[in-house]
């Protein structure tokens, strides 16, 4: 062939191979672009055959074959390591490959079928090696030397295949955003998404079996989420134990080229679960399966929270709708009734666990528990005092292996009760503590129901006693029927008794005086529920500032009182506030007239006890000795003159100085002058004691050795005892 006419030839094929080029670019299809290619290479080289073969794992398979040699055709799919490995490189000749007839294959069975003349060209590019193109002729035909050209135009045809392959996946995964869009919406049932998921993965990927494994945090295992693509022969559950590596559990995580296949459904860089697929109907899993898997996976993972999201938020409305019924028949309940008793049993039913409510001393006032249970409650309230020292969000009952929450129950800023409820509380959600609120609120209401029926109780007793406990009593029909209203007889030989409270320095230090009654009032409240109301025949109120006690006079004059005022005393330290309470008991009173009198009484005995008695505490006024005939003296100037002239001189000299003379001079007397009792008393040496007696008589200007010096001394201290003042 003459050179000009060589050149013409190669020129019109080389125009052919880049218009071929350029169509391959525009066709959508991987199919229609071989189809194409195969067609056009036959119509214009007039060849016999036409062949574009693919590897495809370990074989060569015909993607589509134009011609009529079906020996050759048929031949395929023929596996890679029988042929020239030089097939995928470069192009070849029938001229080029006759020294390898023996060593590859495709050569031998080309040169077998009587085929004279053909080439090939790889189909590859710089990522991708797809196969190669085979021409053939029957014939000989003199080839051109065209290998630069036919080799670009190979890397042109993966290209467009690339291309085309691309475009079918954008294809797959619009079709699979609008699908996943289309069925997999919010309000649907979590299994029917699931059903959805796995159909489309397993029908996507051309797989006989596809499911969902699910990762369970507490019990640190994948759990399969029915319903699966296919029949289930896989395990239900696997353990994760210590082996957190995914690839040990799912070999083909995100593998291709096997008949298993894994993509991780992830949330927040969080794994939480697996999307699986096995047993691909034709062929392995591929890069086109693997890609498919992740546009399911990438929103899998974002439908299935925004489902459990959607859920969740539904169950509370619907929780919540439950939780408004359940309050409106607790308020209903507060209205019917005067007890916790109702409140307790719809709590114990709200909850479902044992509910337990204390006052604010705790002392059970009803409970919602089981019968056999009941010995736990002292437990509990035993453990709950030491929660409340502690200040512990909740308590375990060691015995009983059960955890409780202690809550509360305010009115204001006073602490009316407390709400135990057998739950943890680092276990509760927002639900429960929701519960938990309504649950205080309520108890809240009912605790200030009976506070404000309590404080009217409160208030007609203080106007009971201040119609009773005057000199002269003028209404008796009042006072009568204040006695009815309080089921108490009247007529029965009763005492008056005044308590009075007073704070030790630590708890006065810092406080002012409405500050320091509230805490008197505290105490108050503790002795008044804790003792006065386990004795319903005492009547208990506060009149002018003092703690009044109405006890009938059959109670025995020690041994009641005794019990009594250390029962007191145990009330007050529960209250955890440091003070003295002391008693003064008034006489017998029989009619209503004598209740002022004995109220006198009393105070007087307050008043010694709280000066000469502080150890005792109490004491009745019948015992006082001279101080009852003291009583009776008027409250004259002249008794004011008589205590100063006696004891006033060493009031002065005492005030701002460390040496107390009167108490010296008070524990001599007592001691009937006795220097070294009193000096052991006074825990000072006999020279001191005597230094002070000294003292003492030079600034009365007396002999303390004369009797009716010491007498008159003795007599002031006593009236100074019944005045509480000089």
């Amino acid at each position: 062939m003459a050179d000009a006419q060589r050149e013409t030839v190669i020129r019109k094929v080389e125009q052919h191979l880049r218009k071929m080029s350029r169509q391959l670019i525009k066709i959508d299809t991987e199919g229609q672009a071989l189809q194409y290619l195969s067609d056009s290479f036959r119509n214009k080289l007039y060849c016999d055959f036409v062949g574009v073969v693919f590897v495809e794992e370990d074989l060569y398979v015909p993607k589509t074959w134009s011609g009529n040699v079906f020996e050759v055709r048929d031949s395929f799919p023929m596996p890679v390591d029988q042929c020239s490995n030089q097939l995928l490189e470069h192009s070849l000749t029938d001229k080029e490959a006759c020294t390898m007839a023996s060593a590859c294959h495709l050569f031998s069975l080309l040169k077998k079928s009587g085929v004279k003349t053909w080439f090939t060209v790889p189909i590859k590019d710089e990522l991708h090696t797809f196969g190669f193109c085979m021409i053939g002729f029957l014939s000989y035909v003199p080839l051109l030397e065209m290998r630069k050209h036919f080799d670009e135009f190979g890397q042109d045809v993966a290209l467009a295949i690339t291309m085309t392959r691309n475009r079918k996946m954008q294809l797959k995964e619009i079709e699979g955003i609008e699908w996943i869009t289309k069925n997999l919406s919010i309000d649907s049932p979590f299994e029917e998404k699931i059903a959805e998921i796995t159909t489309r993965a397993g029908k996507g990927t051309d797989a006989e079996f596809a499911c969902i494994y699910l990762y369970n945090d507490l019990d640190n295992c994948f759990i399969f989420q029915p319903p699966a693509y296919g029949q289930m022969k896989n395990i239900q559950q696997m353990k994760v134990q210590h082996n957190y590596f995914l690839k040990e559990h799912f070999p083909f995580l995100e593998k291709t080229g096997g008949m298993q296949l894994t993509i991780p459904i992830s949330m927040d860089l969080k794994t939480i679960g697996v999307l699986h697929v096995e047993k691909k109907r034709s062929g392995v899993f591929s890069e086109e399966d693997l890609h498919v898997l992740r546009l399911i996976s990438n929103h899998i993972a974002t439908i299935l929270e925004n489902a459990r999201l959607y859920n969740k938020e539904k169950e509370n409305r619907n929780r919540l709708h439950f939780l408004l019924e359940y309050q409106q028949a607790l308020v209903k309940e507060t209205v019917k009734h005067e007890g916790f008793d109702g409140i307790t049993s719809m709590l114990g039913e709200l909850f479902n666990e044992p509910i337990v409510l204390f006052d604010r001393f705790m002392h059970p006032l009803s409970f919602s528990i089981e019968e056999s249970k009941e010995s736990l409650i002292p437990q509990l309230r035993a453990e709950a005092e030491k929660m409340k020292r502690k200040k512990k969000p909740y308590i375990v009952l060691k015995e009983y292996g059960q955890a409780y929450s202690i809550w509360p129950i305010s009115g204001g800023d006073d602490v009316l009760g407390y709400l135990a409820v057998r739950m943890s509380g680092n276990e509760l959600d927002d639900y429960d503590q929701i519960m938990i609120e309504m649950a205080r609120n309520i108890c809240s209401i009912q605790f200030i129901k009976q506070k404000l029926v309590l404080d009217a109780t409160e208030q007609a007793k203080e106007n009971f006693i201040s119609k009773l406990l005057v000199e002269m009593v003028e209404n008796k029909e009042s006072i009568l029927q204040y006695a009815n209203l309080f089921m108490w007889d009247l007529f029965r030989p009763h005492r008056v008794a005044l308590l009075s409270i007073t704070l030790k320095d630590d708890e006065v230090e810092g406080c002012n005086l409405l500050e320091q009654q509230a805490k008197k009032s505290v105490v108050w409240d503790y002795i008044r529920v804790l003792v006065v109301e386990k004795n319903k025949e005492i009547l208990a109120a506060t009149f002018k500032d003092q703690y009044v006690l109405i006890v009938p006079a059959n109670k025995g004059m020690q041994d009641f009182w005794t019990r009594f005022y250390t029962s007191i005393k145990k009330a007050v330290k529960r209250s955890g506030i440091n003070c003295h309470v002391f008693i003064g008991i008034g006489g017998k009173a029989d009619n209503i007239q004598e209740y002022y009198v004995s109220s006198e009484h009393a105070r007087q005995a307050l008043n010694i006890v709280q000066s000469r008695f502080r150890d005792k505490g109490y004491a009745f006024f019948e015992e006082l000795g001279s101080y009852t005939i003291l009583h009776h003296l008027e409250h004259t100037k002249a008794i004011h003159l008589f205590m100063e002239n006696q004891l006033g001189p060493l009031e002065k000299y005492s005030e701002g100085k460390s040496m107390d003379l009167i108490h010296t001079l008070r524990v001599y007397l007592v001691n009937n002058g006795n220097a070294k009792a009193t000096a052991q008393e006074l825990y000072i040496h006999r020279s001191s004691l005597l230094y002070r007696l000294e003292k003492v008589e030079s600034i009365l200007e007396v002999d303390l050795n004369d009797p009716e010096v010491r007498f008159n001394l003795m007599m002031a201290f006593k009236l100074y005892d019944m005045q509480g003042q000089l």
